[in-house]
């Protein structure tokens, strides 16, 4: 069990398309036709942008798709190095000024910076149309090599670094979440229907070191569909610090997110970390869909120590792990939506391919095919 559970930290996803042949619906009709997908999502992403903007006092801003490797600013994902970015050569000038480039997979450290550039006060923010690109993901039925998010950050202050905040700022989210839905069901009732149960209106808390503790002997994503079983919509505290069994909930890469702050459950038990997911149980898969990733963020203090606690101190001397050290950007909470998960969820659908257009395999292709999903090219 033990050998599953490291396993189980590699990343998400299946891992094997025999195994996704299992998971997908065989009784799958999509409630939308392609074109009225088309209208609906947007409707989504609509609403989603206008509320963002409402509800967090956020502003859109431009964002990179390709970083300077020098800056340290693109995102690893997670602390074992086992998700690299696409990197290439821009010779420039006959090479006599050249850059060395990778594409985003991520926005979460650039945002940090883009607060402190666009003279961001607290509680004021701002959120971006992100493209990323992943190339070491499984691509199964909700990951692809292709990543759209809603990105976003807010500057806050050293008083606000706790886990009521995180809270209260998780509520605005799902209620953002929760309202899209309703929007879009409004234009288009059909997606309303007692064969897919709509989103609660309420997200339950809890911390990873509870779950844990409930399901000792599962692997972080069985652990995850159990307890969506109970609670059809969770957000778990506390994604990264090593839990009492010698893993952490998920591989967290060390530099973003705090998660090895001490903090206390509501009882007021010792437990660590502001940061956490939403996750969902997904009506038509029948499976755990996660749809952001968030927190407060690292600053001098705790990004010196889970860089030691992941032997990753060489890190301190690019530019923007200095910027933290120095103090010379905003503390800060944030976290990404993910665009097509999102569309995927509320609008019904069975797999991703059916909002988003990207790149999938051909036995991929074939098995949706069969089983009446309408993957788009």
């Amino acid at each position: 069990m033990m050998k599953d559970k490291k396993a189980d930290l590699a990343g998400p996803g299946i891992g094997e398309y025999n195994e996704l042949e299992k998971i997908l619906p065989n009784d799958y009709q999509s409630l939308l036709t392609p074109k009225e997908t088309q209208i609906a999502l947007f409707e989504v992403k609509k609403y989603i942008e206008e509320n963002l903007s409402k509800e967090l006092n956020l502003i859109r801003v431009e964002v990179p798709l390709i970083v300077d490797v020098e800056s340290g600013v693109n995102d690893y994902l997670d602390r074992d190095g086992s998700r690299t970015p696409i990197q290439f050569h821009i010779s420039n000038d006959y090479d006599k000024h050249p850059i060395d480039a990778q594409i985003v997979q991520a926005a979460t450290k650039w945002k940090r910076l883009a607060l402190k550039e666009f003279d961001m006060e607290v509680d004021e923010g701002l959120y971006t149309d992100m493209r990323a690109v992943r190339k070491d993901y499984f691509l199964d039925h909700d990951h692809s090599a292709y990543v759209d998010q809603w990105d976003w950050e807010i500057v806050i202050t050293e008083e606000q670094r706790n886990l009521q905040h995180l809270t209260e700022v998780v509520k605005k989210l799902w209620k953002i979440l929760k309202g899209a839905e309703t929007h879009v069901q409004q234009k288009f009732p059909q997606l309303k229907t007692d064969k897919y149960p709509d989103l609660p209106e309420k997200l339950t808390f809890i911390h990873a070191e509870d779950i844990l503790e409930k399901y000792p002997n599962l692997p972080r994503k069985q652990r995850e569909t159990a307890i969506l079983q109970e609670y059809p919509a969770v957000f778990i505290y506390g994604v990264g610090w090593t839990l009492k069994d010698g893993y952490p909930h998920e591989m967290r890469a060390a530099d973003y997110d705090d998660w090895v702050t001490e903090t206390k459950s509501v009882d007021g038990r010792s437990m660590h970390g502001l940061n956490g997911d939403i996750l969902v149980r997904n009506p038509v898969t029948k499976r755990r869909h996660e749809l952001t990733s968030m927190g407060i963020r690292v600053n001098s203090e705790t990004l010196k120590k889970q860089l030691e606690i992941t032997d990753q101190l060489n890190f301190l001397n690019m530019p923007y792990h200095r910027a933290i050290l120095n103090n010379e950007i905003p503390l800060s909470i944030g976290g990404g939506i993910g665009q097509s998960r999102t569309y995927m969820l509320i609008l019904k659908k069975a797999h991703l391919g059916e909002v988003s257009v990207t790149v999938w395999p051909k036995i991929l292709k074939d098995m949706c095919k069969k089983k009446n999903i309408y993957v788009l090219e």
